[in-house]
């Protein structure tokens, strides 16, 4: 099988966005869809339409269809890493299922590539970090409210 990023008859990547809050913010889809478009330009990547997340929390039935459809596509480029599920084991089942296809994931807003097993521990580990951050100022903030 070849590599996505090697192969000679692309079949495109399907960006993903949301109109969800991601990180605390809220990004305009419109804007989304431009940073993808720019990340494909930059990486020579065919770019396919994105498919739109919807905004129920903790729903991911465009993420879902994506995974379903994966063979149909080279990739899924995402606005940002941190779109993905919180929790651990449904990360990770994306991850495999995505990677166990030959497939390749892109993070357009990090300038992250998730290719192999050592990316998925990378990418793992920003999420860890981030987490740890975000649980150290959640503390240092109450500490300062008493």
């Amino acid at each position: 099988m070849t590599h996505p990023m090697l192969n000679n008859n692309p079949l495109g990547y399907r960006g993903y966005i949301t109109s969800r809050l991601i990180e605390g913010n809220r990004t305009p889809q419109h804007i989304q869809n431009l940073v993808i478009r720019e990340y494909a330009q930059q990486n020579n990547l065919m770019y396919l339409l994105s498919a739109t997340e919807y905004a129920i929390p903790g729903c991911y039935l465009a993420l879902d269809s994506l995974v379903n459809n994966i063979q149909n596509m080279d990739g899924i480029i995402l606005f940002s890493f941190f779109m993905l599920p919180q929790g651990f084991k449904m990360r990770r089942s994306f991850f495999n299922t995505v990677l166990g296809a030959g497939k390749v994931l892109h993070a357009a807003s990090e300038e992250l590539t998730i290719l192999t097993k050592k990316d998925v521990e990378r990418a793992e580990d920003i999420h860890k970090i981030k987490s740890a951050v975000a649980r150290t100022y959640n503390h240092i903030s109450s500490l300062c409210k008493t």
